[in-house]
Parts: structure tokens; C-alpha cells; sequence
């Protein structure tokens, strides 16, 4: 017999003005598209997943209530990514952890960009090495608010290869997208949100 899949993120409640869910869980490996139009409270419910606003209710993280972790600590293991998100030093390589191999070819950019001043690249180039920032901390779920929305084809092709390595890895995704197709390519369920409740679809 298989191992049941182990449930990395488990939503008991969840409770913010405009937000609210319960009994959603998050399997290692899975990749879960939040579904709904613009306004809804996507970005909202996933800033709260990531204990970045105010709520009220229990997530647990492999087993362990949010209130026994750190806001720092939780967020190492839960992390959210905007999709533009912000830089603070005038070097790239100043935002990464030291002495950490960053797959960069894989996402189709070059060793040199790591030495320049994050305002000029381009936005495609700061999307993908936002991610990078956020898998150089290994993180177990990550979230990330349309990522391949400033990328061409090639490099949204390159940015799902990666992240299915990565959830194939034990890890889960959580994502947000309003291109149909990438949702079908990469998602293996989806959530939606109604009347400000996210539900799991069948």
C-alpha cells in the first residue's frame, strides 16, 4: 500500500473582513490554482495564509498550529510572492542568502544580473528572481500571486518546469493566475472563491 500524501498546510478556519475558509488542506505535491476574478480576495487570503495581515483562526503547518511559530519562522516555511515584490538593496545578489547556488539558467537569466541594481531590469527579469529569492530560503509552501504575468512564453514554460520539479520534490504550491491555459497545464486541483469563501472545487 502507498503512504497517504502528507498534508503540509491544513486550514481549519480562516477569518479576515473580506476573506474566509475552512477545511482546506495542502498535500505535499500538490499544485493548487486560487481561481477568481480580480477583486475577490485572492491576494488577501494568501497574505493571510502567510501571516502577513491581520485574522483570526487555526492553519497548522505539518502538524503545528501557526500561534508556536515566529512570524519569521512561519513565513520561512509559508512563503507568499507577489507579483511585483520588493527590492530594498542596490544589488540583486544582496537580497539572497550567502554562498547559495541559484539555478539561473534554468529560468533562462545570466550570473551578471546578480551584480546589478534590481531597478534596471526588466520586470520579467525581477518576477523570475523573485522566485529564486523565495526558493533560496526552502521554503515548503510556497505562494505566488500570477508569476508568469510579465514573461513571454519561454520563460513561463521555463517557470513551470521548475516549479513542478520543485512541488515533485514533497513540496506544495499555491498560486494565483488568469490565463486558463496555465492553469490547466499546472494545476492538479483548484480552489475557488464565492461570496468571499474559498471552497476546493472536485
Amino acid at each position: 500500500m502507498n503512504d497517504p500524501p502528507m498534508t503540509l498546510l491544513d486550514i481549519r478556519s480562516l477569518d479576515h473582513p473580506v476573506i474566509h475558509a475552512a477545511n482546506l488542506q495542502v498535500d505535499a505535491g500538490e499544485r493548487i490554482c486560487l481561481a477568481a476574478p480580480s477583486g475577490a480576495g485572492k491576494s488577501v487570503f494568501l497574505q493571510c495564509l502567510a501571516d502577513l495581515l491581520e485574522h483570526t483562526g487555526e492553519v497548522f503547518f505539518d502538524g503545528q498550529p501557526r500561534t508556536q511559530f515566529s512570524g519569521h519562522a512561519w513565513r520561512q516555511q509559508v512563503c507568499y510572492v507577489a507579483s511585483e515584490s520588493a527590492w530594498w538593496s542596490g544589488r540583486v545578489i544582496d537580497h539572497f542568502p550567502a554562498q547559495v547556488t541559484l539555478p539561473l539558467s534554468a529560468l533562462q537569466l545570466d550570473n551578471e544580473l546578480l551584480e546589478r541594481s534590481p531597478s534596471g531590469l526588466s520586470s520579467g527579469q525581477r518576477q523570475r528572481l523573485s522566485l529564486l529569492r523565495a526558493l533560496a530560503r526552502h521554503p515548503r509552501v510556497l505562494m505566488l500571486d500570477e508569476p508568469t504575468a510579465n514573461l513571454d512564453e519561454r520563460n513561463t514554460d521555463a517557470v513551470e518546469t521548475l516549479l513542478q520539479e520543485w512541488t515533485g520534490e514533497g513540496n506544495a504550491l499555491i498560486f494565483t493566475s488568469h490565463n486558463v491555459q496555465q492553469q490547466m497545464r499546472l494545476a492538479t486541483r483548484r480552489w475557488s472563491i464565492r461570496d468571499g469563501r474559498v471552497e476546493a472545487q472536485e
